[in-house]
C-alpha cells in the first residue's frame, strides 16, 4: 500500500521531503496532456512537480504518482537545485504550492495518498500481482486445520502480514472481497488476524464499506467481538456510520462474554460526541449488567468444599479471571471519566434521569463513587447526585451490600477506598435518616470486605465520630461499632487500641451511649484471653474513677460500666466449633477484680436510692437482653445478693391494721386474692413514703451504716427479682406468685371535692403515693400478661390535680432523666390551650406526625373555644384523664412490650373461685376506649422511638435531644426487627379493634340525618377518634419501617400483609404471592376511608395507603390514592362541636394530603386548573369566613397552602415535559405546546390572584414566578425554537399568554419599590433578571427561526399592582404609554442606555 506521509511537508521541506509527505502523486508525461480533471494552468510549482513525476488532479479525483517515491523525492530535489532561479525558485515554489491549496478540493487530495498512474511500464511491472495475491490467498484454507504447522509456524498471519507492506495494488477492491469471503469460510485465529490487518490493507475508499460489513458481523457471532472493534477503531468513518456501528455494539453489550466487555465499552465510550453523550450513556446503563461477573462470597465458600484439586484450581482460576475482567472494564470506564468531559457528564446526567428504584444497579454507585475518586471536577455533584437517590429511596443499602459481596468486584472498590470513606463520613454529618444509615453501611462494608490498612481507617473514623459530640454521628458510629464487634469480633480486637481511646471523652456521651460503649469495650475485653487484658485493666480503672466521685452522673455512668462488665463475664462462651456453650473457667485475679468491682458498687448504692435503682435496673435490663445466654452459676454469685433483701425491704404480713402514725389512714386496696386469707402479704407502700418523706425532713440524722431502704427501689427491685427468679426457674414466676396479686398498703383513693381542703404537705404526699402506686402495677403488669387499667385509671383521675410546683418521685433513674426532672419542674406543669396538659416537646410543624393523646382539636385554638365547650359539657369533669398527666410520662415506669398482648382479648374476664377450686363467678371487665386509648398511646411512641430512624424521630416529652431515650431505656435493649415481629404479632387485635372504630363511626354518620336520634356525645367522640387516630398511626409506624426493604425482613413483610388480606379472604392467603398480598392489603386498609371521624385521620389513614401501595406502586393503586386524596380534599371537616376544623396540625396535614393529590393525579396541570379555576373563585365570593364550595378545606386562612402547593407542583410538573429536538415530529411538538399552554394558563390565574389580596405574602409570587420563568427558559424555549415555524400561532399565543404573568410580576417589582419591603426587594434582582433573560432569549428564537424583524423594543413604564404609573417616572416619554397597552409577551427590567426605563418586545411572528 502506499505509505501515508503527508505531501505538504514533502514539498515544503526541500532536501528533507522524505519526511512523511501523506500523497505520492503521480507522474505525468512529459508533454502535457489536457484533461478535464487535470491543472490547466501552470507555475514553477506546477511545472516541477509534473516533471518530477506527479499529475495534479482537480475535482474528486487523486493525485497520480508514476515513479517510485524515492525517485521522485530525488528529482524533486534535482529539479530545484538545477533550476536557473535557484535559489529564489523555492520561494516560487511555496508560492505556487499555495495557491494551489486554497481550493479544499486541490488541497483535501495533496494530503490523501496518490493513485499509481497505469503507464506501460507499470502495468508490465505488475502484472504477476494479482496472480501472486490470488496464490497466496489459495494457500491459507490448507492451513485450516494445522495453524501452527510442524516447526511452529504460523502460515496464515504471515501471509496475511504481506498484504500490509505491498506498495501498490491494481486491484485493492478485489483483495478486499476476497479477505472478506475468506473470513466468513475460516477458523477463529485466521478470522482474527484478516480483521485486524484490514485497517493497514484498506484504501480510504473502502473503510465505510467494509466498515459496515463488520457491523453485521459484529451482530452475527461474539466470538469476533474483539477484532472487529479494534479494527473499527483504527478506521475514519463519518459522523452517521459511527453512530450506526455504535449502536452494533451496544446490542451485543447484554451477551457478550466478560472478558470481551470491557473492548466494546471502550470502543463505546472512546467514540461518544458530546451531542448524544447522554443518549448513549443512558443505553449502555441499561444494557451493562454486572451479574454476568458475580461471583458472591458464598459460591466461593462453597467452591473451596470441593474435594477435586483440579475443580478447585479451576474454580479459583474463573475467579482469578472475572476479577480482572471487571478491573478491566473499570478501567476502561476510569479512563473515559477522567479524559472526557462529556463522559463525567453524561454519566451522572443519564443516573439522575432515572426515577425508578428498579432502574438503579451496582454500575450506578460504583461509577459514582469512580467519579468522585477520579474526576475532582465532578466528585462533589456525583456525591450530591447518589445523596439525593438515597434520599428518594432509589439506592437502597442492599444495593450497596450487594456491590461488596460480590467478589469480582471488591477489588475495583478498593480503589475507591479513599472517596468511600470520604463519601461516609460526609453522609453521617446528613440530616436525612437515610443517608446517615446508607454512611454506616459503607463504614460496615468496608471494615468487612478491605485489608488491615482499610480496616484501622474505618475504625479511626469511627472513632473520630463518637468523640466529635454530634448527637447523630455519635449514636451511628457506636451502632456501627457494636456490629462490627458482633460479627467481626477477632478482627476488630487488632484495633481495641482505637477504640479504647473513646473513654476519654466520656463526658459527652449519655447512659445509653455509655451502655453501648461498655458493650463494645467488654466484649473485646473478655473475648478473647490475654489480649483484652490490658483493656480490662483500663475499664476497671475508669469504672473506679466513676464509682468513687461524688457527682452523680460519674456514679451512674460507673454503675452501667460495672454492669456490662458483668454481663460480658457472666456470657456462656462457645468453645472450639461452637458445638458446646461452657465458659472457660475464671482465673482468680479476673474473679478478684470483679468482686471488688461490685463490692465497691455496693457502698456507693447502700446510702443514695437513686443510684441503687439505677443499679438494679441495669441488671434487670442485662438479664433480659441477655435472656437464656447468662450463666447461671455466675449470675447466682452476681444477683442473688441485690434480690434477697426485697422481702424485708418492701413486703409485710397483711393485718387488720398497721402500727404507726401517717398522714392518711392506711388500708389495703386491689387485693387480687382476697380469697387467700392465711399467710396473705402486702405491699408496705404508705409506711414507706412517710419515712421516706421523714427522712428527707430530718436530713443526715440517720446513721450513714444503715442501708436506706426508699420506695423509689420498689419497681425497679421487683423488676430485677422477676427477671431473676425467671431466668433461674426456666421462666417459671412460682416463687413470686404470691406478690403479682397481694394488695398495697395505700389510704382510701376516694378524695374527690375534698383535694382543696388538704394541705401542700398533705397533697404532694398522695400524689407521690399514686405515683408509686402506679409504677408498681406497670411492673407488675407484664408478669400477670394483663392490666387491671381501670385502677390505674382511678388513680389517674385522683392525681389530675397536682399542687403546681409539685416535682414526682423519678421513674427511670440515669443522668439524663435526673436532669430533666429538675429542667421540667422548674417552670411546673405547662398547660395547652385548650387545658390540657401537653408535652413538652410542644407540636412543633417538623414533628406533626402525630397528635397528642387525644388531639382532635387543634393546639392553637383561640381559649375561648374550648373554654366555652367545657362550660357547656356537664361530662367534662370525667374527660378521659390519660392527656391530663402528658407532661408527667418520664416519672412513670416503661411498659414492657409484653404488656399489649391485652389487646388480643376484647374481653377481659377474671373468674373467681370459691374454697373448693369451683368458679363462683365471673366477672367481666371490658377493655374500653380510655383503656385502649393508654395502649395504643404507648405503643405509637414506642414504634415511633424505634422504627422510625434517629434522625426524624420526635423527642416526646422534653425538648433537649439528648433526653429522647427517656421511657425507652428497656425499649432501647430490643433490635428494631424484635420489636417490628412482636407488632406484626399484635396485628390481628388491631385489626379487629379498627373494624369496631370503623363501625362506630359509621354508625354516628348514619345518625347524623335521624331527627329522632339524641346528639353525639363530645367526649365518646373525642376519645374514639383518638383511638382511630392511633390504630391508624400503629399500623403506619410499623408499615413504613425502612427494614422491610432487606431481604432478611421480606418474610416478616409477607406475614404482616397476610394478616390484612386475610380479613378479605379469610383461608386464601397462604399461598398468595407477595405483590397479590399487596393488593389485598391495600383494599383492606382502603374500606375505612368512609369512616374517618377528622382531617389527621385521613391524612393518617392516605400516608398508611402509600406505603404499603409503595411496595411496590402499581398504577391502579396510584389513581386510587390521589382519587381518596381528593376526597378527603373536598369533604367538609367539622368536630363534633360544629367548629371547623383549623391549627397547626390540621394545616400540615393539608399541606402533606394536597401535595399526595397532585403527585399522584394522572393529570397535574388539569387538576391545578380546576382548583385555580374553579375553587378560588369560590372563594373569593363566599363570605369573609366561608370556603369554596368545591373544595371546603380551601378557605382564607388554608389559601397560602393551597398556592404554595399548587405553584410548587406546577413547577415541578413543567420541569417533567421533555425539552424540544429537532427531531420531534409535528404532532409531539403540538402536544409538548398544549401541555405548556396549559402550564403557563395556570401560572396566569395564580400570578394575576395578587390582584384579589388572598395572600398578602408577595414574596410567594415573586419567588414562584422567577423559578416558573426559569423553568420556562430552560424547557420550553428549546421547543419554541423548533416548533415556531410550523405552529406559530400557537408559539405567539403562548408568549402573549406568559407576557400578562411577567407584566404582573413586573408590576410587584415595582410595589415592592415603592413601599421599600426589604422582603420582597431581596427577591427583585433575581426576577428582574430572569424577566431580562427571557426577553433576549425570544429574540433568539426568532432570529433562529430567520424572523429578526419581528422582535422590536420599548420603553415599558413601572406601575403598581392597580397598575397606576409610579410617580418617579411620570415624566417618561408619552409614547411608551401606548406600547405599554400593546401585546407583547415580556418585560426586563433596565437596561444600558435607556436609564431607568424597562425593555420591551412586541410578540414575534406576525
Amino acid at each position: 500500500m502506499v505509505s501515508k506521509r503527508k505531501l505538504l511537508k514533502a514539498e515544503t521541506s526541500g532536501e528533507n521531503s522524505n519526511a512523511d509527505p501523506p500523497s505520492r502523486c503521480s507522474e505525468t508525461k512529459k508533454s502535457r496532456i489536457s484533461a478535464p480533471d487535470r491543472v490547466e494552468t501552470e507555475g514553477i510549482f506546477e511545472e516541477l512537480i509534473r516533471t518530477s513525476g506527479i499529475v495534479l488532479k482537480v475535482g474528486e479525483g487523486q493525485n497520480e504518482i508514476a515513479v517510485d517515491q524515492m525517485t521522485f523525492q530525488k528529482k524533486l530535489c534535482l529539479a530545484l537545485e538545477k533550476h536557473p532561479a535557484y535559489p529564489g525558485v523555492v520561494k516560487q515554489f511555496i508560492s505556487g504550492l499555495e495557491s494551489h491549496i486554497k481550493d479544499r478540493n486541490q488541497f483535501k487530495n495533496c494530503l490523501l495518498p496518490c493513485s499509481p498512474i497505469q503507464t506501460e511500464g507499470s502495468r508490465s511491472e505488475n502484472m504477476c500481482f494479482p496472480a501472486v495475491i490470488t496464490l497466496l490467498l489459495e494457500k491459507i484454507p490448507e492451513f485450516f486445520f494445522d495453524i501452527v504447522g510442524t516447526f511452529g509456524t504460523d502460515f496464515p498471519r504471515l501471509i496475511i502480514n504481506q498484504f500490509k507492506w505491498l506498495d501498490k495494488f491494481l486491484d485493492s477492491q478485489d483483495l478486499v472481497k476476497k479477505l472478506m469471503q475468506l473470513v466468513s469460510v475460516s477458523p477463529v485465529p485466521i478470522q482474527h488476524d484478516i480483521i485486524t490487518s484490514l485497517p493497514e490493507i484498506l484504501e480510504d475508499s473502502q473503510q465505510s464499506e467494509v466498515a459496515r460489513e463488520l457491523s453485521c458481523l459484529l451482530k452475527q457471532g461474539r466470538r469476533l467481538t474483539v477484532p472487529i472493534l479494534d479494527a473499527l477503531s483504527r478506521l475514519d468513518l463519518d459522523a452517521g456510520l459511527l453512530a450506526e456501528v455504535r449502536q452494533s455494539a451496544m446490542t451485543i453489550v447484554p451477551s457478550v462474554k466478560l472478558e470481551d466487555l470491557p473492548v466494546v465499552v471502550k470502543f463505546i465510550l472512546h467514540n461518544v460526541k458530546a451531542a448524544d453523550a447522554v443518549e448513549v450513556i443512558s443505553d449502555l446503563r441499561k444494557n451493562l449488567d454486572l451479574s454476568s461477573c458475580d461471583l458472591p462470597l458464598k459460591i466461593l465458600s462453597s467452591q473451596k468444599k470441593v474435594k477435586s484439586q483440579v475443580q478447585a484450581s479451576s474454580s479459583m482460576s474463573q475467579v482469578t479471571t472475572s476479577q480482572n475482567c471487571v478491573k478491566l472494564l473499570f478501567d476502561v470506564i476510569k479512563l473515559a471519566v477522567r479524559f472526557q468531559k462529556e463522559v463525567s457528564e453524561a454519566w451522572i446526567k443519564a443516573i439522575e434521569n432515572s426515577t425508578s428504584v428498579s432502574d438503579h444497579k451496582v454500575l450506578d454507585l460504583m461509577v459514582l463513587l469512580l467519579i468522585h475518586s477520579t474526576n475532582t471536577k465532578y466528585g462533589k455533584q456525583a456525591e450530591k447526585l447518589l445523596k439525593s437517590k438515597i434520599r428518594l429511596g432509589c439506592m437502597p443499602e442492599q444495593l450497596m451490600q450487594n456491590a461488596f459481596q460480590n467478589h469480582s468486584l471488591v477489588s475495583v472498590i478498593k480503589d475507591f477506598f479513599p472517596s468511600i470513606l470520604a463519601v461516609a463520613q460526609t453522609f453521617l454529618h446528613s440530616g436525612h435518616p437515610a443517608v446517615v444509615s446508607f454512611g454506616s453501611c459503607m463504614y460496615k462494608q468496608a471494615f468487612a470486605a478491605f485489608d488491615s490498612y482499610c480496616q484501622q481507617e474505618v475504625v479511626t473514623a469511627l472513632v473520630t465520630h463518637v468523640c466529635s459530640g454530634n448527637e447523630t454521628e455519635l449514636d451511628i458510629s457506636l451502632d456501627v461499632l457494636t456490629d462490627l464487634v458482633v460479627l467481626h469480633t477477632a478482627l476488630l480486637m487488632r484495633y481495641a487500641t482505637f477504640v479504647k481511646t473513646i473513654l476519654d471523652s466520656t463526658q459527652k456521651l449519655h447512659p445509653c451511649q455509655i451502655r453501648k460503649l461498655f458493650y463494645i469495650l467488654s466484649t473485646l475485653a473478655f473475648s478473647q484471653r490475654q489480649e483484652g487484658s490490658y483493656i480490662q485493666d483500663d475499664m476497671h480503672m475508669v469504672i473506679r474513677k466513676w464509682l468513687s466521685s461524688t457527682v452523680p452522673n460519674h456514679k451512674q455512668m460507673g454503675i452501667i460500666g460495672a454492669v456490662t462488665m458483668i454481663g460480658s463475664v457472666a456470657l456462656k462462651r462457645n468453645e472450639g466449633d461452637g458445638s458446646s456453650l461452657e465458659r472457660p473457667e475464671l482465673n482468680s485475679e479476673r474473679d478478684e477484680q470483679l468482686s471488688n468491682l461490685l463490692d465497691l458498687v455496693g457502698i456507693c448504692c447502700e446510702q443514695t436510692p437513686e443510684v441503687l435503682a439505677l443499679y438494679y435496673d441495669e441488671f434487670a435490663n442485662l438479664i433480659e437482653k441477655q435472656k437464656g445466654n447468662l450463666d447461671l452459676q455466675l449470675l447466682d454469685k452476681f444477683g442473688k445478693s441485690l434480690v434477697e433483701d426485697f422481702p424485708s425491704d418492701f413486703v409485710v404480713d397483711l393485718g387488720p391494721t398497721v402500727d404507726g402514725s401517717f398522714l392518711f389512714p392506711v388500708k389495703s386496696l386491689y387485693n387480687l386474692d382476697e380469697d387467700e386469707t392465711q399467710g396473705a402479704i402486702a405491699i408496705n407502700l404508705l409506711p414507706l413514703v412517710s419515712q421516706s418523706d421523714l427522712g428527707r425532713v430530718t436530713g443526715g440524722m440517720s446513721s450513714q451504716s444503715k442501708r436506706v431502704v426508699s420506695p423509689l427501689c420498689l419497681s425497679p427491685c421487683f423488676r430485677l427479682l422477676r427477671f431473676y427468679t425467671a431466668e433461674q426457674n426456666s421462666g417459671s414466676l412460682e416463687e413470686i406468685d404470691a406478690l403479682l396479686g397481694c394488695p398495697l398498703y395505700l389510704t382510701n383513693l376516694e378524695v374527690e371535692g375534698k383535694l382543696d381542703s388538704l394541705s401542700k404537705q398533705e397533697r404532694e404526699f398522695l400524689c407521690s403515693l399514686l405515683f408509686y402506686a402506679l409504677n408498681w402495677f406497670r411492673e407488675v403488669s407484664r408478669a400477670l400478661s394483663q392490666m387491671d387499667v381501670h385502677h390505674n385509671g382511678e388513680m389517674y383521675g385522683t392525681s389530675r390535680s397536682p399542687t403546681p410546683g409539685y416535682v414526682p418521685p423519678p421513674a427511670t433513674f440515669d443522668s439524663e432523666a435526673l436532669e430533666a426532672v429538675s429542667s421540667t419542674n422548674a417552670v411546673g406543669p405547662v398547660r395547652k390551650k385548650n387545658g390540657k396538659k401537653k408535652k413538652t416537646d410542644g407540636s412543633k410543624a417538623s414533628s406533626a406526625d402525630r397528635s397528642q393523646a387525644d388531639d382532635s382539636s387543634e393546639g392553637n385554638q383561640p381559649d375561648t373555644e374550648l373554654s366555652e365547650l367545657e362550660k357547656t359539657t356537664a361530662e367534662r369533669e370525667a374527660e378521659n384523664p390519660l392527656t391530663k398527666l402528658q407532661n408527667y410520662r418520664p416519672y412513670f415506669r416503661e411498659l414492657d412490650l409484653e404488656v399489649f398482648t391485652v389487646l388480643h382479648c376484647g374481653l377481659l374476664t377474671k373468674s373467681v373461685l370459691d374454697t373448693e377450686m369451683h368458679t363462683e363467678f365471673c366477672e367481666v371487665v371490658q377493655l374500653g376506649p380510655t383503656e385502649l386509648s393508654f395502649l395504643l398511646d404507648d405503643l405509637c411512641w414506642k414504634l415511633e422511638h424505634v422504627l422510625t430512624p434517629s434522625s426524624t424521630r420526635r423527642v416526646p416529652f422534653l425538648k433537649e435531644r439528648s433526653y429522647r431515650d427517656i421511657g425507652f431505656s428497656h425499649l432501647c435493649q430490643r433490635s428494631p426487627k424484635e420489636v417490628a415481629t412482636c407488632v406484626v404479632k399484635l396485628l390481628k387485635p388491631l385489626c379487629n379493634h379498627t373494624e369496631k372504630m370503623h363501625s362506630y363511626f359509621q354508625a354516628v354518620i348514619q345518625n347524623q340525618g335521624a331527627e329522632d336520634e339524641p346528639g353525639v356525645n363530645i367526649q365518646e367522640h373525642m376519645l374514639m377518634s383518638s383511638c382511630y387516630q392511633q390504630l391508624l398511626l400503629t399500623f403506619r409506624s410499623l408499615f413504613a419501617w425502612n427494614g422491610f426493604s432487606q431481604p432478611e425482613n421480606t418474610d416478616l413483610l409477607r406475614s404482616a400483609l397476610q394478616v390484612l388480606a386475610e380479613r378479605l379472604k379469610p383461608g386464601e392467603t397462604e399461598f398468595l404471592l407477595l405483590e397479590d398480598l399487596i393488593s389485598e392489603s391495600f383494599h383492606y386498609v382502603l374500606n375505612f376511608q368512609q369512616s374517618v371521624p377528622s382531617f389527621y385521620c385521613a391524612f393518617i389513614l392516605t400516608q398508611l395507603l402509600i406505603t404499603i401501595a409503595e411496595k411496590p406502586m402499581a398504577g391502579w393503586k396510584k389513581e386510587k390514592i390521589a382519587s381518596l386524596a381528593k376526597q378527603f380534599l373536598c369533604q367538609s371537616w367539622v368536630r363534633p362541636s360544629g367548629d371547623r376544623e383549623k391549627g397547626n396540625q390540621f394545616n400540615s396535614a393539608l399541606h402533606t394530603l394536597l401535595c399526595v393529590y397532585l403527585e399522584h393525579t394522572d393529570n397535574i396541570l388539569k387538576a391545578i386548573e380546576e382548583i385555580s379555576s374553579v375553587g378560588v373563585p369560590e372563594l373569593i365570593n363566599s363570605a369573609k369566613d366561608g370556603c369554596s364550595s368545591t373544595y371546603p378545606t380551601l378557605t382564607r386562612q388554608t389559601f397560602l397552602i393551597f398556592f404554595r402547593v399548587m405553584m410548587a407542583q406546577l413547577e415541578s410538573s413543567v420541569k417533567s415535559i421533555p425539552a424540544g429536538k429537532p427531531s420531534d415530529s409535528s404532532e409531539v411538538q403540538l402536544e409538548k405546546l398544549l401541555r405548556w399552554n396549559i402550564a403557563v394558563r395556570n401560572f396566569h390565574i395564580l400570578i394575576n390572584l395578587v390582584k384579589v389580596r388572598l395572600l398578602l405574602l408577595f414574596w410567594f409570587y415573586l419567588q414562584y414566578g422567577r423559578l416558573f420563568v426559569e423553568a420556562f427558559l430552560k424547557l420550553a424555549m428549546p421547543l419554541l425554537d423548533y416548533s415556531f415555524k410550523k405552529h406559530r400561532d400557537d408559539v405567539q399565543s403562548l408568549l402573549k399568554t406568559l407576557q400578562l404573568s411577567t407584566r404582573q410580576l413586573h408590576h410587584m417589582c415595582g410595589h415592592s419599590k415603592i413601599h421599600q419591603d426589604i422582603g420582597l426587594t431581596n427577591h427583585v434582582p433575581l426576577l428582574k433578571k430572569s424577566l431580562e433573560q427571557f426577553v433576549y432569549r425570544v429574540k433568539a428564537m426568532l432570529a433562529f427561526n430567520h424572523c429578526q424583524e419581528a422582535f422590536w423594543l420599548g420603553v415599558l413604564k413601572n406601575r403598581d399592582l392597580q397598575g397606576e404609573e409610579i410617580l418617579s417616572q411620570a415624566s417618561g416619554d408619552k409614547g411608551s404609554d401606548e406600547e405599554d397597552s400593546a401585546e407583547s409577551p415580556a418585560e426586563v427590567p433596565p437596561l444600558g442606555r435607556l436609564g431607568s426605563n424597562s425593555l420591551h418586545r412586541r410578540g414575534g411572528g406576525g
